[in-house]
């Protein structure tokens, strides 16, 4: 989250995940960062824009050493409640995206999961990104589709006064992918899931399709994800 960018509650995800329609995507686009990121066991995690520590939990239960930052204090206090009642561990820092508190080549994974929507400066923080990676470290950026239903809808409740969604760039994946690239880094691999409206209904008929969907690189997702690595020697 930014300066610029309306602050959320920290219970929205929370009441996000506790619905039909949270749940089955929730569900979905966990399952594609994961599949991007690849094995975390013993591997230094950092998850940028963590708020609630829905993605850095995840991390951490797949054996990765996670740090999460985020520039809200009570997102970083829910995700600390949450990570404590499962017994785990999260070192948690309060930060900016486009400004990271960490030297050079100080992770193996870093995770940015609809971060650069709320950004000013993407490009900036990809850059910052990149630079915390070890050579051969893993960047997933994951970002919400600009061709979809799903943002149709959001830009019509921004027009009729959502300031949250009025301030959001919905991006394509050629975007996303110059975004990794001109950080200098390889895009291995692009992905998207959610190709079904934003209802409930819909969610339950055409989950289990949606495998497939993605694997056949279908057009209209909502959610698009990457994979990409800092080039060098990896040690």
């Amino acid at each position: 989250m930014t300066r610029n960018a309306p602050a959320l509650a920290a219970d929205t995800y929370a009441r996000w995940r506790a619905t039909p329609l949270g749940a089955i995507t929730e569900t979905l686009e966990t399952r594609l960062v994961f599949d991007l990121a690849g094995p975390l066991n013993g591997k230094r995690v950092l998850d940028v824009g963590s708020g609630d520590g829905q993605y850095a939990i995840e991390a951490a239960k797949r054996g990765g050493q996670v740090t999460a930052l985020d520039r809200e204090q009570p997102m970083l206090d829910a995700a600390r409640m949450r990570a404590r009642a499962l017994g785990l561990h999260l070192a948690l820092h309060r930060g900016d995206a486009a400004m990271l508190p960490f030297a050079d080549a100080s992770f193996d994974v870093v995770l940015a999961v609809t971060v650069l929507c709320q950004l000013p400066d993407a490009a900036q923080a990809v850059r910052e990104m990149s630079r915390v990676l070890r050579p051969g470290g893993r960047l997933v950026l994951a970002d919400l589709g600009r061709f979809n239903l799903w943002a149709a809808k959001r830009r019509m409740q921004s027009w009729l006064g959502a300031s949250f969604w009025r301030s959001t760039h919905f991006r394509s994946q050629r975007e996303l992918c110059e975004l990794a690239r001109h950080a200098g880094l390889n895009v291995v691999a692009v992905r998207g899931t959610v190709h079904y409206p934003p209802s409930a209904l819909a969610a339950r008929v055409l989950a289990p399709v949606e495998p497939m969907l993605t694997r056949w690189r279908v057009p209209g997702a909502a959610f698009l994800a990457l994979a990409a690595i800092r080039s060098g020697t990896s040690r």
